[in-house]
């Protein structure tokens, strides 16, 4: 943000010294007024570059300066006016674009004194320069400049306003829309992704595993003895333990994999670009912290998880990953529960499919 602004400063500041360019290229304005114009345009900047850069600024009440960037800009445009009355031509649009700027981080109520300011100080080189050269010609012409700026400037300054209110509520809406997609695809319980979020992850991460041909793995994890928890401990106890095995498992995996509430005390996790190796070094790093988690009370002793985990084969559909994943977990349950087991593929589902991962 902080350089954004700096850049803004330099660019408006070399559009200005380019534009009086001009007016100097074709003799409108003194070689001595453009030199002026360049010196206090690159001292200006330079003050405002040194400020920023070094973090005075911070040391403000308004650290982002706006209101002397604003004061500033629009006081160079008004000496350059009066030392060069030609280049009343420019100073419309580039106040415009000052007030513009302006208007992102001052009130409305500060921006049309700031515009008033502007037009008194305008009227007053305009006397200057007629005291000074008593030309009525010249005095005509500023004069309607003047008139067009008073009838346009307040409205400006309205309008910009309005649009800048606009842009807020528009910002304001966007980020409660986000909030309300962020919701709808949490479980309210666990704060973990949901089943419908779990469904559309899987079938995206098994399109972009047969278009790239990475390998791709899925865990489903299920609370052991979870019933009986609810039963003896009670169902806010069996909530707790939701909510916690939820926040032990996130911290167990990378930031590329999801995971989420299938449903009741059923957990999954899609593990893409994951050989069935280090799957398997994943959900077993989950199964023992869940074990040796420090759980409170009554729960001491009672929470583990039995996971099951294969690995996508090429051209298989979602519902038959799920289908082999949820076969080994219901395994590990048979067995014993506690432990991980591995479903692998049958040697007629592997070599019926176009290409194989190494696991």
């Amino acid at each position: 943000m902080r350089m954004r602004r700096i850049l803004a400063i330099c660019l408006f500041g070399l559009l200005y010294i380019g534009a009086v360019g001009i007016f100097f290229s074709q003799a409108l304005v003194s070689e001595t007024t453009f030199k002026a114009v360049v010196v206090v345009v690159s001292g200006a900047m330079g003050v405002f570059y040194f400020v920023f850069l070094t973090g005075l600024n911070q040391r403000a009440q308004e650290k982002s300066l706006t209101a002397p960037i604003v004061v500033c800009s629009l006081a160079i445009l008004l000496w350059t006016f009066y030392q060069a009355p030609e280049t009343r031509v420019i100073f419309a649009p580039f106040a415009s674009v000052t007030i513009a700027f302006g208007m992102y981080r001052l009130a409305q109520k500060r921006m049309v004194v700031l515009s008033a300011a502007t037009l008194i100080a305008y009227a007053l080189v305009i006397g200057a320069h007629y005291l000074q050269w008593s030309d009525i010609s010249l005095l005509r012409s500023e004069a309607l400049h003047w008139l067009v700026l008073l009838l346009t400037l307040p409205a400006y300054v309205i309008l910009t306003a309005r649009v800048q209110r606009l842009h807020g509520a528009l910002h304001k809406a966007g980020l409660r829309i986000r909030d309300i997609e962020e919701h709808a695809r949490r479980d309210p319980l666990t704060g973990c992704y949901n089943r419908r979020y779990l469904v559309a992850a899987l079938e995206e991460q098994k399109r972009l595993a047969d278009i790239h041909g990475t390998p791709l793995c899925l865990a489903v994890l299920d609370l052991d003895h979870f019933k009986k928890i609810n039963d003896e401990v009670g169902h806010l106890a069996g909530d707790e333990v939701l909510r916690t095995f939820a926040k032990v498992a996130t911290n167990s995996i990378r930031s590329s994999d999801v995971f989420g509430r299938y449903g009741g005390e059923e957990f999954l996790i899609v593990l893409p670009e994951t050989s069935l190796l280090a799957a398997l070094n994943t959900a077993e790093r989950i199964r023992e912290q869940v074990e040796h988690h420090e759980w409170s009370g009554a729960l001491s002793g009672m929470v583990t998880v039995s996971i099951g985990l294969t690995q996508y084969i090429a051209g298989e559909s979602v519902l038959d990953l799920f289908s082999r994943t949820d076969t080994a977990m219901y395994l590990a349950k048979r067995g014993g529960r506690n432990q991980v087991v591995v479903e692998e593929p049958s040697d007629e589902l592997w070599h019926s499919t176009e290409g194989s991962y190494t696991a």
